[in-house]
């Protein structure tokens, strides 16, 4: 993006800043405001970044009193393990933008965020922005605003389809069979990898190989619903049996790439979201698909990968915190975030909100669409622990080979039920 048009984004911004008014924030109506400076985490996501520097800009020229500071997430293994040991040790910041849903149960129960819905407004205001997202709440109250969606979906490099006789502009791979059979067809021609999903521990990888297909297979079945495993099933063994045979096969290779695969060219596809088209740049020529199913049904549920902002009881000025996540989460900061990351915000009637921008770029049309036909994580008790259960006994089976398929669906089914009825 041009200079000149960020600084006249941030002259707008500024110009809506001016109209928020003060809320009674958690502070209640009869106390004084808690408003005055607060520290806000972002993703650092060099996008994000980019996104968060020009909201601060915006906020702080016009609130001398109210100053915003910004820093990327901390460092470390992960940022819930950054996040949740910022809680224990009191030094969470206000805001942290590009929550995991998968961890707000355990920081609620850890007592480290704030209710949102107890701030004047609050429902309103999300279910405003982001329509039906009663999922996202725990027991009624939202910890989290549903901020942003990454709809994922099957990329492909459309020169190595092209290479390998597949037809880049309809490749009929929406069957787990047709899929295998492109995936050997790829391979035969020369390409490393048919695709490369991480095969690395952490927890939230689950979301990037077997969840997406699993959602796909079930419509929608969430892999805890109503306190109990869904996935030892017949759409559960279908799912993991179509990633062992990537894996059997040497399809899909079983450790970690040193770089972007798809850039470089060692793998013809990746699961991900419309975050990871900039990283394709002009090295790629993208195209996209749906995950597949065993009967290759159209327009298949797809994971949300959706990402939140939370407010953490840490936090002092919770009246200018409650105003400035407003005032980032505008259709004005909303825009702002599509413009300059291309992630899907969670917003109602997003395409007609943003017809200019849809217009320039029909590469995100496809995910402003799917972002329509998502599901995201279950909101439950140990949900970190849930995940990384999971995620161990599937890495065992379907990537390692350890243990068979039926094993895997028993194990980590049995673990998470008792997890789950903690």
């Amino acid at each position: 993006m041009k200079k000149i048009r960020s600084l006249a984004l941030v002259g707008a911004l500024a110009l809506v800043s001016t109209g928020c008014s003060a809320t009674g924030g958690a502070t209640g109506a009869d106390q004084p405001a808690a408003t005055g400076p607060i520290d806000v985490w972002f993703s650092n996501n060099p996008q994000e970044l980019a996104w968060g520097e020009a909201m601060v800009e915006a906020w702080n020229t016009e609130h001398p009193d109210e100053q915003v500071t910004a820093q990327p997430l901390p460092g470390g293994s992960t940022s819930e393990e950054a996040i949740t040991a910022a809680i224990t040790g009191g030094t969470a910041p206000c805001l942290v933008y590009n929550i995991s849903p998968a961890a707000v149960s355990d920081w609620v129960k850890q007592g480290g965020l704030v209710d949102l819905s107890s701030l004047e407004g609050g429902d309103d205001y999300i279910e405003k922005r982001s329509g039906d997202v009663e999922s996202y709440a725990i027991d009624g109250s939202f910890y989290q605003l549903p901020w942003k969606s990454n709809p994922i979906v099957v990329m492909y490099n459309k020169a190595l389809f092209v290479q390998a006789g597949i037809d880049p502009e309809d490749p009929q791979m929406q069957t787990h069979e047709a899929f295998l059979d492109g995936a050997r067809t790829l391979v035969d021609s020369g390409v490393r990898s048919a695709i490369w999903p991480k095969p690395t521990s952490e927890f939230y990888w689950a979301w990037g190989d077997f969840y997406p297909l699993y959602l796909a297979e079930t419509d929608g079945t969430m892999l805890v619903e109503d306190g109990k495993s869904t996935f030892d099933s017949d759409a559960g063994r279908a799912v993991a049996e179509f990633w062992a045979t990537m894996y059997d096969e040497k399809l899909a290779p079983n450790e970690t790439s040193t770089d972007n695969p798809m850039v470089v060219g060692t793998t013809a596809m990746q699961i991900g979201g419309p975050w990871a088209i900039p990283t394709y740049g002009d090295a790629v020529d993208v195209g996209f698909m749906p995950v597949p199913t065993s009967d290759g049904r159209e327009a298949p549920i797809s994971f949300a990968d959706s990402k939140g902002v939370s407010m953490f009881t840490a936090c002092e000025n919770q009246d200018t915190a409650w105003e400035f996540l407003q005032f980032s989460t505008s259709e004005e900061g909303d825009g702002s975030l599509l413009e300059l990351s291309g992630q899907m915000p969670m917003r109602t009637a997003l395409m007609d909100t943003y017809p200019e921008y849809f217009d320039a770029h029909p590469e995100s049309v496809y995910f402003a669409e799917q972002s329509e036909a998502t599901r995201g994580v279950p909101s439950i008790p140990n949900s970190v622990e849930v995940w990384q259960t999971f995620r161990d006994e599937y890495s065992s089976s379907v990537i390692f080979g350890k243990e068979s398929v039926d094993d895997f669906l028993a194990n980590a089914a049995a673990k998470i039920d008792d997890l789950v009825a903690e």
